[in-house]
Protein backbone atom coordinates (compact mmCIF):
# COMPACT_ATOMS: atom_id res chain seq x y z
CA UNK A 1 0.00 0.00 0.00
CA UNK A 2 1.53 3.45 -0.66
CA UNK A 3 0.62 6.25 1.56
CA UNK A 4 1.46 10.15 0.35
CA UNK A 5 4.79 10.21 1.93
CA UNK A 6 6.34 7.30 0.07
CA UNK A 7 4.52 9.13 -3.22
CA UNK A 8 6.41 12.33 -2.42
CA UNK A 9 9.72 10.74 -1.66
CA UNK A 10 9.12 9.04 -5.44
CA UNK A 11 7.90 12.10 -6.68
CA UNK A 12 11.03 14.16 -5.75
CA UNK A 13 13.20 11.34 -6.71
CA UNK A 14 11.81 10.53 -9.92
CA UNK A 15 11.82 14.36 -10.96
CA UNK A 16 15.26 14.85 -9.81
CA UNK A 17 16.56 12.05 -11.91
CA UNK A 18 15.29 13.47 -15.05
CA UNK A 19 16.20 16.76 -14.62
CA UNK A 20 19.70 16.01 -13.98
CA UNK A 21 19.57 13.77 -17.09
CA UNK A 22 20.59 11.03 -14.98
CA UNK A 23 19.43 7.57 -17.50
CA UNK A 24 20.94 5.62 -14.43
CA UNK A 25 18.98 6.73 -11.82
CA UNK A 26 15.79 6.90 -13.73
CA UNK A 27 15.87 3.25 -14.81
CA UNK A 28 16.73 2.51 -10.66
CA UNK A 29 12.91 3.09 -10.00
CA UNK A 30 11.88 0.72 -12.57
CA UNK A 31 11.25 -3.36 -12.87
CA UNK A 32 13.46 -5.34 -15.27
CA UNK A 33 10.27 -6.16 -17.13
CA UNK A 34 8.61 -2.67 -16.98
CA UNK A 35 6.22 -1.57 -19.71
CA UNK A 36 6.28 2.27 -20.86
CA UNK A 37 3.09 3.72 -22.73
CA UNK A 38 3.48 6.98 -24.00
CA UNK A 39 2.46 8.45 -27.09
CA UNK A 40 5.88 9.94 -27.82
CA UNK A 41 7.35 6.54 -28.28
CA UNK A 42 6.64 6.47 -31.99
CA UNK A 43 7.90 10.14 -32.77
CA UNK A 44 11.06 9.24 -31.09
CA UNK A 45 11.70 5.46 -32.16
CA UNK A 46 10.55 6.24 -35.67
CA UNK A 47 8.25 3.46 -35.89
CA UNK A 48 4.31 2.88 -35.00
CA UNK A 49 4.90 1.47 -31.13
CA UNK A 50 2.76 2.87 -28.48
CA UNK A 51 4.78 1.20 -25.62
CA UNK A 52 7.90 0.07 -25.11
CA UNK A 53 9.10 -3.15 -23.09
CA UNK A 54 11.35 -4.01 -20.89
CA UNK A 55 14.39 -2.23 -19.44
CA UNK A 56 17.01 -2.29 -22.10
CA UNK A 57 14.19 -1.26 -24.58
CA UNK A 58 12.93 1.64 -22.05
CA UNK A 59 16.76 2.56 -21.82
CA UNK A 60 16.82 3.06 -25.50
CA UNK A 61 14.29 5.14 -26.02
CA UNK A 62 14.98 7.24 -23.14
CA UNK A 63 18.62 7.51 -24.20
CA UNK A 64 17.04 8.87 -28.12
CA UNK A 65 14.36 11.14 -26.26
CA UNK A 66 17.27 13.00 -24.01
CA UNK A 67 19.42 13.63 -26.95
CA UNK A 68 16.59 14.87 -28.87
CA UNK A 69 15.60 17.11 -26.18
CA UNK A 70 18.86 18.64 -24.66
CA UNK A 71 16.57 21.35 -22.83
CA UNK A 72 13.79 18.71 -21.14
CA UNK A 73 12.75 19.73 -17.74
CA UNK A 74 9.96 18.48 -15.60
CA UNK A 75 7.95 21.01 -12.61
CA UNK A 76 6.19 18.65 -10.65
CA UNK A 77 2.66 19.88 -10.03
CA UNK A 78 1.02 17.43 -8.02
CA UNK A 79 1.04 13.96 -6.73
CA UNK A 80 -2.50 11.83 -6.10
CA UNK A 81 -1.96 8.41 -4.63
CA UNK A 82 -3.82 5.34 -4.99
CA UNK A 83 -3.56 1.87 -3.99
CA UNK A 84 -0.59 0.52 -5.78
CA UNK A 85 0.07 3.13 -8.16
CA UNK A 86 1.00 6.93 -8.59
CA UNK A 87 0.10 9.60 -11.01
CA UNK A 88 2.00 12.54 -11.20
CA UNK A 89 1.00 15.72 -12.63
CA UNK A 90 3.96 18.04 -14.34
CA UNK A 91 4.84 20.38 -16.68
CA UNK A 92 7.48 20.03 -19.08
CA UNK A 93 9.75 21.57 -21.06
CA UNK A 94 7.37 22.21 -23.56
CA UNK A 95 4.42 23.86 -21.53
CA UNK A 96 2.44 20.50 -21.96
CA UNK A 97 0.85 19.15 -18.89
CA UNK A 98 1.84 15.72 -18.48
CA UNK A 99 -0.11 12.99 -16.20
CA UNK A 100 2.12 9.93 -15.52
CA UNK A 101 0.85 7.10 -13.81
CA UNK A 102 3.13 4.41 -12.11
CA UNK A 103 1.80 0.84 -11.13
CA UNK A 104 4.18 -0.57 -8.31
CA UNK A 105 4.98 -4.31 -8.04
CA UNK A 106 5.42 -6.30 -4.55
CA UNK A 107 9.21 -5.24 -4.51
CA UNK A 108 8.25 -1.27 -4.98
CA UNK A 109 9.45 -1.13 -8.48
CA UNK A 110 7.59 0.28 -11.37
CA UNK A 111 6.10 -2.08 -13.45
CA UNK A 112 4.14 -0.24 -15.47
CA UNK A 113 3.75 2.85 -16.45
CA UNK A 114 1.85 5.34 -18.75
CA UNK A 115 2.32 8.97 -19.99
CA UNK A 116 -0.30 11.44 -20.87
CA UNK A 117 -0.60 14.53 -22.65
CA UNK A 118 -2.58 17.54 -22.65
Amino acid sequence: MLDKAKAETFARAWMSAWNDRDIDRILAHYSDGVVFHSPRIALVMGNGAVSVSGKAALRDYWTRALERSPELFFELENVLTGSDAITLLYTNHREELVAETFLFDADGEVRESVAAYR
